[in-house]
């Protein structure tokens, strides 16, 4: 094992504070590869441990080596699914290898097309300048709760093909999953014998997998030009997808597709609001909005970490991994590895190239990539029209999560007209 300077990236009321970037650099320099504990945190259980992987190459390659770092085998998160939770688990896209990935991807690929997702455009164009046209004469808002919270719910909604009487249903979902580490979204379920039960497990997610029986057999009698609709009826060569699978895929849409543009909406705003510079300069000049935005996910990660298991021992980085590791790659951390990013703690709105890794890389891929951007073109582009440079009003209250880099409570002020 390697030695370990006395550097700790897992517990998730670190990140609550703002993202330890000491403590990353120290690792990327001293120690890219190195082991962690994972402690009990509150009602769950002490890990077994992992190693964290925090040099932007290593990362990379990590993503895109799925025979020798597995999604499947532990699944993807850094807490272990309940045994008997696993293959449950596995019928997630985001937790299969190949060949049963390769099959589904190619199932689903078709309901994402851009032509889908662009007709949607006019509509959630209007929902972002409603949004922002309520909070506008008032000269303040928390971002979060008044505006970005809700914006990425109606969006996604909507793509899905949910009636918006049931909205608020995914937003009570996200935070359960996501929320599950903070104190302020936590709902701990409990079994009959008194122990916790996992938010993200199918005891806990009991409701949201029946809704999405229901919804799947309402497009099944009813279809429409939308996501739900397109999946229930993909076929490839006689196939079609499993109902187990179908309630999976809703899972990963609703929480994945939520709740990372609910983490990058306030992010980019927030790394505005701190460089009024580039907020001008977007301001001046609408055409750099792509590049700011491809530069707001390297600054501000939705997704902090994802975990895999080493399939076999091997070598990464010049540190021995065991068959069976667990392997955690922190893309916050490797979005400001200078090795790849030079001078990664400026904020440049022009930076050229920028392969951040905010969508993954490799065969997991985020399929909702284009849908993200698409929100974030419309949001920001709103923004930059409806107000003048925004300013932090107050402490920013981050997300208790060592997976979603999200922001709970984002108090802006700004001159009111």
């Amino acid at each position: 094992m390697a030695t370990s300077p006395p550097v700790n990236v897992f517990d998730p009321a670190i990140f609550a504070a703002g993202i330890p970037h000491e403590a990353f650099k120290r690792l990327r320099d001293e120690a890219p590869v190195v082991w962690q504990d994972e402690h009990a945190v509150g009602d769950w259980p002490a890990g077994s441990g992992y190693w964290a992987v925090t040099r932007y190459a290593d990362v990379r390659h990590v993503l895109a080596s799925p025979d020798d770092f597995s999604s499947w085998a532990g699944a993807t998160q850094i807490r272990d699914p309940e045994a008997e939770d696993l293959p449950h688990v596995r019928r997630m896209i985001l937790n299969m290898d190949a060949p049963e990935h390769l099959r589904l991807r190619r199932l689903v690929t078709g309901a994402f097309s851009r032509r889908r997702l662009e007709q949607f455009k006019p509509a959630m164009t209007e929902r972002a300048r409603r949004a922002l046209d309520v909070v506008a004469p008032d000269g303040r808002c928390d971002l979060t709760a008044d505006v970005t919270d809700d914006l990425p719910v109606a969006n996604l909604a909507e793509l899905l093909g949910m009636p918006a009487s049931d909205r608020h249903l995914m937003l009570r979902w996200t935070n359960r999953v996501i929320g599950y580490q903070d104190p302020e979204h936590s709902e701990v379920a409990r079994d009959e014998r008194g122990r916790p039960v996992n938010p993200r497990s199918p005891a806990g997610l009991a409701d949201m997998f029946a809704y999405a029986d229901d919804l799947a057999a309402h497009k099944r009698r009813h279809p429409a030009d939308d996501v739900m609709s397109a999946l229930v009826h993909a076929e490839i060569d006689g196939e079609h997808l499993t109902g187990d699978e179908l309630q999976m895929f809703f899972f990963l849409l609703v929480i994945a597709g939520t709740d990372t543009t609910r983490s990058a909406l306030p992010g980019g705003v927030l790394a505005l609001a701190e460089h009024h510079d580039a907020y001008r300069r977007l301001q001046e000049d609408r055409a750099l909005l792509a590049s700011a935005i491809e530069e707001m996910l390297r600054w501000h990660p939705p997704v902090l970490s994802f975990r895999r298991t080493a399939t076999r021992d091997l070598d990464l980085a010049g540190t021995a991994i065991r068959a069976g590791d667990k392997v955690v790659v922190y893309h916050v951390s490797a979005h400001y590895d200078e090795r790849e990013f030079p001078d990664p703690f400026r904020f440049d709105v022009a930076r050229a190239p920028n392969r951040h890794l905010a969508f993954g890389h490799g065969p997991h891929k985020c399929p909702g990539a284009h849908f993200a951007r698409l929100q974030m073109e419309i949001f920001f582009a709103v923004l930059l029209e409806r107000l003048p440079p925004v300013a932090v009003d107050g402490p920013v209250q981050r997300l208790t999560s060592n997976f979603i880099n999200g922001i709970n409570h984002l108090p802006l002020r700004w001159p009111a007209a």
